[in-house]
């Protein structure tokens, strides 16, 4: 890596803890910031911080981003080069609750981040986007070449709103982004809220675990060193302007600013029922299940295609889903001693 100090929104999340333990690990300085919400547990993301507080090379401050005039300030005195941005009101089905949490972090923390990079005339920004932009689109794989127009959930129009807004700002100030359409991300120190933790504590307790769409769904877990190597590639892969593209060669993934989207994701689409199936061999345990229908905003199948991501960084997330959860689960009980 040629980045030295990064900044990492988000730092105290599942994505941005990993990111931030391989960062240092690779010699760079790593500037934290989060806000430590309530969203899920703040116990665990105090957990991690504390681990990345353990390395030289790592600095942290509590911020909103939601706050106009402490984020420009934070930006106007720090000391960074690329900043990847992680930090976001997460969850498809909770967008449904509480639509105005995502208009806070999503959207105006965001708009309060570009503006801060900006100012500071960061040489990159690196932005959480999401595979659920797809929505509606049954075309399989998703590429980032096919357009994005109907999103399902309030959530996934958000990141859509991301990646326009980014664009916005490449596009008039020059500023280089690259967004980030991230598949089912699990593994250790992960989400209470995501499937592969929320399945494993029932199992273990005994609990029933819902099984939406009959168990017909199919989702491409991509396991979180997969996910940490590809960002870490792109974070030296700046986007440049292309002047001189052509209107007919454009595409939803092209553009004359400097501007780009890769999907990562595993590219191998794993049945509901088999997921839970590895779950249980790795638990030592069966699992009572409630059978449900398709919940709103969720989509039946998600799929990555990965060939941008090869092409750009000649990396490509692969790790068996049997080896990932076998990961998650020993760190599971390990962390809650049980």
């Amino acid at each position: 890596m040629t980045a030295t100090r990064v900044l990492v929104t988000g730092a105290a999340g599942f994505i941005g803890y990993h990111l931030s333990k391989v960062l240092l690990g690779r010699g760079c300085q790593v500037v934290g910031i989060d806000n430590l919400n309530d969203y899920y547990v703040p116990q665990l993301k105090r957990d991690r911080v504390a681990q990345l507080r353990g390395t030289a090379g790592f600095s942290f401050q509590e911020l909103e981003l939601v706050d106009r005039s402490a984020v420009a300030g934070f930006f106007a005195s720090g000391d960074f080069g690329p900043v990847v941005h992680l930090a976001a009101q997460a969850g498809v089905r909770y967008s449904l609750r509480n639509p105005a949490a995502y208009v806070d972090s999503n959207l105006v923390g965001f708009g309060n981040l570009l503006e801060g990079c900006r100012q500071r005339r960061t040489p990159h920004l690196l932005y959480a986007s999401s595979s659920s932009v797809y929505g509606a689109d049954r075309k399989l794989p998703f590429s980032v070449e096919d357009p994005v127009d109907h999103p399902v959930s309030f959530y996934a129009a958000t990141k859509k709103a991301n990646e326009l807004m980014a664009h916005a700002y490449s596009h008039l100030f020059g500023l280089p982004c690259t967004g980030l359409r991230f598949f089912t991300v699990y593994g250790p120190w992960g989400r209470p809220d995501m499937a592969y933790w929320s399945f494993t504590e029932k199992i273990l307790a005994g609990e029933t675990i819902p099984v939406f769409n009959n168990g017909a769904c199919r989702r491409d877990f991509t396991y979180i060193d997969d996910v940490v190597e590809s960002v870490v590639r792109l974070i030296d892969t700046v986007p440049s302007p292309r002047p001189s593209l052509d209107e007919a060669d454009r595409t939803a993934a092209t553009s004359h600013a400097p501007w780009r989207v890769f999907n990562i994701g595993n590219h191998t689409p794993v049945e509901l029922m088999r997921f839970i199936e590895i779950l249980e061999d790795h638990i030592g345990k069966p699992a009572s299940m409630e059978f449900l229908p398709l919940q709103p905003g969720d989509v039946e199948v998600t799929y990555a295609d990965v060939s941008a991501l090869q092409a750009a960084v000649n990396f490509q997330p692969e790790t068996p889903l049997e080896q990932g959860l076998g990961h998650f689960v020993r760190w599971f009980r390990d962390y809650h001693h049980c």
